[in-house]
């Protein structure tokens, strides 16, 4: 299983979020150090996602995103705000993003999924971001009617094979991960699931671990220390 901490940016600092609401944020630094950190710790994979372009569209952490995926020497799949085929070529061709992360416009734009996935396959991720069993859009502030499951077979059929499936109501509340949905979306589409949301504790991780779920998210609990990276990762070799 693959381990990808987490760095979240806004305006230019390193953070978390809860429930993934702006107003509920805690600052853990600088995130070009911060994504070197967990490389230097052993990390095979980052994700990373622009909070400020998925909130409102900006490109406040443009030259911060850029500073970060050049310093680093492993993969990274990067997301926020990608609502455009322009915006996925820059980050995949310009910035040299190993994988990009496409959310509301798995929902919103059909088209641009077909185009994507024809052009660049496994280089696209969908973001599935579920509350109360429904795919929220928009940077979380808007439920659509469509289930996980919904969104994902239909990007299955697009092309795409790898999900980030998060449960906002777990997202950066230290929980537990959502096990059982997770599970669930992994067998019900057959694609590759990276878990997101609510990871506590080494015990989530081996609890995934043994699911045979393709990777998780490792966010807050590695930067409260609730979640010892180095443990962690060398649980999943």
């Amino acid at each position: 299983m693959i381990l990808f901490p987490a760095v979240d940016v806004l305006d230019n600092k390193a953070v978390r979020l809860l429930y993934g609401k702006r107003d509920m944020v805690t600052v853990y630094g600088e995130p070009v150090e911060t994504a070197l950190k967990w490389q230097q710790t052993g990390a095979e994979y980052l994700h990373i996602v622009d909070l400020n372009g998925a909130f409102d569209d900006s490109d406040v952490n443009k030259k911060t995103l850029i500073d970060l995926v050049k310093k680093v020497s492993v993969p990274v799949q990067l997301g926020g705000g990608v609502k455009t085929f322009d915006k996925i070529k820059y980050y995949l061709e310009e910035v040299g993003a190993s994988r990009v992360i496409v959310g509301t416009a798995c929902v919103s734009s059909p088209d641009l999924m077909d185009k994507a996935c024809a052009k660049y396959g496994s280089k696209i991720a969908c973001g599935i971001d579920a509350k109360d069993g429904f795919v929220a859009i928009k940077g979380w502030v808007e439920k659509s009617r469509l289930t996980p499951l919904q969104v994902a077979l239909d990007m299955k059929a697009r092309g795409a094979d790898t999900v980030i499936y998060t449960d906002i109501d777990r997202d950066g509340a230290l929980c537990g991960v959502n096990l059982k949905s997770t599970v669930a979306l992994s067998e019900q589409s057959g694609m590759n699931i990276i878990a997101s949301g609510g990871m506590a504790a080494l015990d989530d991780v081996k609890a995934v671990r043994d699911s045979g779920i393709y990777g998780a998210i490792l966010g807050r609990s590695i930067y409260t220390g609730a979640i010892n990276l180095t443990e962690a990762l060398s649980l999943c070799k």
